[in-house]
């Protein structure tokens, strides 16, 4: 799988993509990452990727031509690929979208915001899917770009080690390692029993029964 992402600041997902899961990811050839800046497709000297909203207002918005072009990078392979917009306003992402999406799709174009956002027109052209992670703000799409990708990867064949990773991983019950017993300010707290008990089935059943 490829992910595009249309970024003004790419130097901005640098460490955390070249780290742990997705980095191994990227070295063994399951997901591809790709960078694109809205400003290499400017084409002004001072190359302008954004300017002051009509009607007035604080901030400033990503022009529509850049974005499109950059887009156009992409599809200009002949690609089909999933296309993002994020936006505080969009539909929920979820663990059932990051499954389908690496079932369904090959390449997928994350597009990044910033500032006051992306010049409306941008998602009409696209019919990019307005996507949001959460009921907040945030100062651009770097972010909810980078949650994307980890979350899409992790379903990707070979990304991660063991199906029943996938599996666990999202499950949200009390996890444990050694030592067994902490001893905190004059406390002790010690790992339920069962965990140490290897029986599989009651282990599986106390899970089940504290997952939340």
């Amino acid at each position: 799988m490829k992910f595009h992402v249309i970024t003004l600041f790419p130097e901005a997902f640098e460490s955390y993509c070249a780290s742990s899961i997705l980095g191994r990811a990227q070295k063994d050839g399951h997901i591809k990452l790709d960078f694109i800046n809205p400003r290499d497709f400017s084409e002004d000297a001072h190359k302008t990727a954004d300017d002051r909203p009509f009607g007035g207002g604080p901030g400033m918005v990503l022009k529509a031509e850049p974005v499109l072009k950059a887009v156009d990078s992409v599809r200009g392979a002949g690609k089909k690929p999933k296309m993002v917009l994020f936006s505080p306003s969009g539909k929920q992402f979820t663990q059932a979208d990051a499954r389908a999406w690496a079932k369904r799709y090959s390449d997928v174009v994350l597009i990044s915001g910033h500032y006051e956002g992306i010049d409306e027109r941008v998602r009409k052209i696209l019919k990019a899917e307005e996507i949001s992670v959460g009921p907040y703000t945030l100062t651009g799409g770097e972010l909810p770009a980078m949650i994307v990708m980890d979350a899409v990867s992790r379903h990707v064949p070979g990304v991660l080690g063991k199906k029943e990773s996938l599996e666990e991983s999202h499950g949200s019950y009390p996890v444990y390692t050694r030592p067994d017993i902490v001893s905190w300010e004059g406390k002790s707290y010690r790992v339920p029993s069962v965990l140490l008990s290897g029986d599989h089935t009651k282990i599986a059943e106390w899970r089940k029964k504290n997952s939340k």
